[in-house]
């Protein structure tokens, strides 16, 4: 009887990993998200940051790990993670498990929404991430998060709003804010250099074709900018690897700080669904974002 519960568990873990790996479906999220709803954090759920339906974000701060561990916190690591699903679908909600895997780091998670196509187009989801990101930074203390220690990062069409908001002023600029300080990108599966648009509803959403060039972050590289951490799959089919590969060449080329992970044989969910306690032993995303965050800042 031991050994067939073994079995048992073996079997449910590795289809729990399957669906994880496909990246969607309702059952991904809920196998991901069970067991991080147990973790050592308390979650600030909806919270607005603009006025849009879509314009709401949960908070997740690390608990003490125990009672006699109740002295206040240093400032912790502040990290703004948007969620995937091709600019046009995609919940906060179902991304606990990245909430709860940044909080185990120490870190202070804020996952936003945005508003999705076909309700905008660019540079509408670019202006929520700025504004979200604004929100994050000037909010920090209120979480005992520094708000010095600001990543951004994101999940494929998260990991493009985190690199170009990051590297295209003009986003910071229209809030009417000072651009933050960010501290790092962190790139899950993102894609940075995707001419030719072929698709028609990308298109649509980047058009006109004159301003095809606008979307792509490849082409706002600059020196000075913050260091980044690009994560891909090698054998992603939805976003080609070469988008971080080219994106990582530009960046050092640049002399920005750039750590370059491709994981042998793993798709385009690998790289999240990795964060969640079920398919955490698939890739190492979370040991080389913790990595990461412990290198020392850029002056």
């Amino acid at each position: 009887m031991p050994a067939g519960n073994g079995v048992s568990r073996r079997t449910a873990l590795a289809g729990l990993i399957a669906a994880l790996s496909a990246g969607c479906g309702k059952l991904a999220f809920m196998a991901a998200n069970v067991p991080a709803a147990f973790g050592a954090y308390r979650r600030h759920a909806d919270i607005a940051y603009g006025r849009h339906p879509r314009h709401r974000l949960d908070i997740y701060v690390p608990e003490p790990k125990s009672a006699a561990d109740s002295a206040p916190p240093a400032a912790r690591p502040l990290v703004v993670f948007w969620h995937g699903g091709r600019w046009s679908s995609g919940d906060k909600a179902e991304y606990r498990f990245v909430g709860a895997a940044l909080a185990q780091l120490g870190c202070v998670a804020v996952l936003p929404n945005y508003r999705l196509y076909p309700e905008v187009k660019m540079p509408g989801f670019m202006d929520d991430a700025a504004r979200a990101g604004q929100w994050a930074a000037l909010h920090a203390g209120e979480y005992a998060a520094d708000a010095n220690r600001l990543y951004l990062m994101g999940h494929s069409a998260g990991a493009h709003l985190a690199a170009l908001v990051t590297l295209d002023p003009r986003y910071f600029a229209a809030d009417g804010q000072p651009m933050p300080s960010i501290a790092g990108v962190i790139g899950l599966s993102g894609p940075y250099d995707f001419l030719p648009l072929k698709e028609a509803d990308v298109q649509d959403m980047f058009g006109p074709p004159e301003n095809y060039p606008q979307s792509q972050p490849i082409n706002y590289v600059r020196s000075g900018a913050p260091p980044m951490l690009l994560i891909h799959g090698q054998s992603d089919e939805t976003v080609r690897p070469k988008n971080s590969v080219n994106f990582s060449a530009a960046l050092h080329a640049a002399g920005v700080p750039t750590t370059l992970k491709l994981y042998p044989k793993l798709v385009h969910a690998d790289t999240v669904a990795a964060l969640s306690l079920p398919a955490r032993g698939r890739a190492p995303t979370l040991a080389d974002i913790a990595a990461f965050l412990r290198q020392p800042q850029s002056s």
